[in-house]
């Protein structure tokens, strides 16, 4: 009989999926389809490839990510090369949720 996990461990949430956490933030903040973001790759262009990520989106995307994932982005962090890519973006985000 395997041991019984206590009560109270029982209860944590999983922690979220960076990858398809983001996913979803992708989705929900730019109007697109579930679809459409389960498709991208590492490579995938983000700013100045999706139409729907303009100046303007940016700072509803960061805010979002900041909200769901419990992390803090600075401003000086923010470049065009964290959002080049979904790669590069996802990269970022792991790297604030499990700083070394």
């Amino acid at each position: 009989m395997a041991p019984s996990l206590p009560s109270d461990t029982a209860r944590l949430p999983a922690p979220l999926d960076t990858d398809a956490a983001l996913r979803d933030i992708l989705a929900d903040v730019l109007g697109l389809t579930r679809a459409r973001t389960a498709a991208f790759e590492a490579d995938s262009g983000l700013f100045g490839h999706l139409p729907e990520l303009d100046s303007m989106t940016v700072a509803g995307l960061l805010t979002e990510i900041e909200d769901r994932l419990g992390i803090v982005v600075e401003d000086d962090e923010v470049d065009g090369e964290m959002l080049a890519t979904f790669g590069a973006l996802r990269a970022f985000v792991e790297a604030k949720r499990n700083p070394e």
